[in-house]
């Protein structure tokens, strides 16, 4: 995978509608306590079910996103959007778009827009995992 917030194509019904100039990835793994016969001053763990979210402070809109939603002046700025589920693609951007990374499907969770006049925009946009995140395949 690239080293720079450059990687994620954001997909509605099938359509690109952005990209991220910035991406913050996390992934976690639920940690179960059980109790051991061997350890009695430290605690052991099972992993359990994983999760993952995405948190990217910039997208790139796609110029064929009004034409593909109900809203025509639309972005996915807009906070109509939170709740909606999305196709995220992490891809090598730098060669060519070729077809290797991973995919999955999110929630976008979180839309945070700072609006200060006399300053650009600036936005926080969290997506959170619904299911698992999976190779591209092609």
């Amino acid at each position: 995978m690239a080293l720079n917030g450059n990687i994620i194509i954001v997909q509605l019904n099938g359509n690109t509608i952005a990209g991220t100039k910035t991406t913050e990835i996390q992934v976690e793994s639920e940690l179960i306590e059980i109790a051991s016969a061997t350890q009695g001053a430290f605690r052991e763990y099972l992993t359990g079910r994983k999760q993952w979210q995405v948190t990217v402070n910039y997208l790139v809109m796609s110029a064929s996103f009004a034409s593909i939603t109900s809203y025509p002046n639309a972005a996915l700025t807009d906070p109509l959007f939170v709740g909606n589920q999305y196709t995220l693609k992490f891809l090598n951007r730098g060669v060519g778009y070729q077809p290797s990374g991973m995919t999955g499907t999110a929630i976008l969770r979180t839309c945070k827009i700072t609006a200060t006049r006399g300053n650009l925009i600036q936005g926080t946009f969290t997506f959170v995992g619904n299911g698992a995140l999976g190779p591209i395949g092609m």
